[in-house]
């Protein structure tokens, strides 16, 4: 019988040279996957049957050609989930936990809360959201009929309702306590890594600057936020000072965050309050006023 010391050494040593970053890891988790257990205990295991030597060598072959490693295993870590994922929906990325992370810290305090996840994709967001607040209500809101029924097993036993449509123009329910988005941001000019290329290109481009769709999703965030609501939007690296200009003086407390490489990978804001403006409104009138 193949030993799976072996199998794993072999595995590691095809995937380093296709390029893998972590070829031990990912020949592990692909093991495990084949064996149908938890990545710790292969040390438990001393040898393989030829099926299942034959079945992990298969998945090495397609990683070495860049196939994502979640499409070949089904599932994508999210916190404390694994959601299923496949071609048609785009892969939730470790960054994006951070932005999830802040959504939640953001609902502290607010009693049943509303939230929306817009371009949800396999509903990362929601479903994070969904996990930590069982009182919130949250809407997940996806237009690619690829990606939607991954969506609907992803929040399968949860509190999201799921929205089909597009976020230019579908009716979202309102007032909501928080918006979360990941849209497509990467402009069209940037060269991607080959596993980029299974996700799909409306999932990930948007424009020449990658910034076609963020000034809508502000836009409708600001429909259905109610006054001191959050916002927090996931962008490009090169997005920032964007950022700030297309928030412009509707919104306050304007931050953005890095992810774990230090680029700045996200921005949140605060949604001003109508009362407020409009008593800045009557002060500047009034003292325009006075110094005529």
């Amino acid at each position: 019988m193949p030993v799976l010391s072996a199998q794993l050494r072999a595995a590691a040593a095809r995937l380093a040279a296709a390029g893998i970053d972590s070829p031990r890891v990912e020949a592990e988790l692909l093991a495990a996957h084949v064996l149908g257990v938890a990545r710790g205990r292969l040390l438990l295991i001393d040898d393989v049957t030829e099926p299942q030597a034959e079945a992990l060598a298969e998945l090495v072959g397609r990683r070495a050609e860049r196939v994502p490693l979640q499409h070949l295993t089904g599932t994508a870590p999210f916190l404390d989930r694994e959601l299923l994922v496949g071609p048609g929906v785009f892969i939730p990325r470790p960054e994006t936990e951070l932005l999830a992370r802040w959504g939640i810290e953001s609902l502290r305090g607010v009693a049943d809360p509303v939230a929306l996840d817009l371009c949800s994709g396999s509903g990362a967001l929601a479903v994070a959201l969904a996990d930590a607040r069982p009182d919130a209500t949250v809407y997940a809101v996806e237009r690619s009929d690829d990606a939607l029924p991954w969506l609907r097993r992803n929040v399968a036993g949860t509190q999201v309702e799921v929205i089909p449509g597009d976020v230019r123009d579908v009716a979202l329910p309102a007032p909501a306590d928080l918006v979360l988005c990941n849209p497509p941001y990467v402009p069209l000019s940037v060269a991607v890594p080959p596993e980029v290329a299974h996700d799909p290109a409306e999932a990930v481009f948007s424009g020449e600057h990658g910034l076609d769709l963020i000034p809508v999703i502000i836009a409708r965030a600001a429909e259905v936020l109610r006054d001191g609501g959050r916002l927090g939007i996931e962008h490009d690296d090169t997005h920032t000072a964007a950022m700030a200009t297309l928030l412009g003086t509707a919104w306050t407390d304007i931050t953005t965050h890095p992810d774990l490489a230090g680029r700045p990978r996200f921005t949140t804001a605060l949604k001003v309050a109508r009362a407020s403006s409009a008593r800045v409104s009557e002060t500047s009138s009034s003292s325009a006023h006075h110094s005529a």
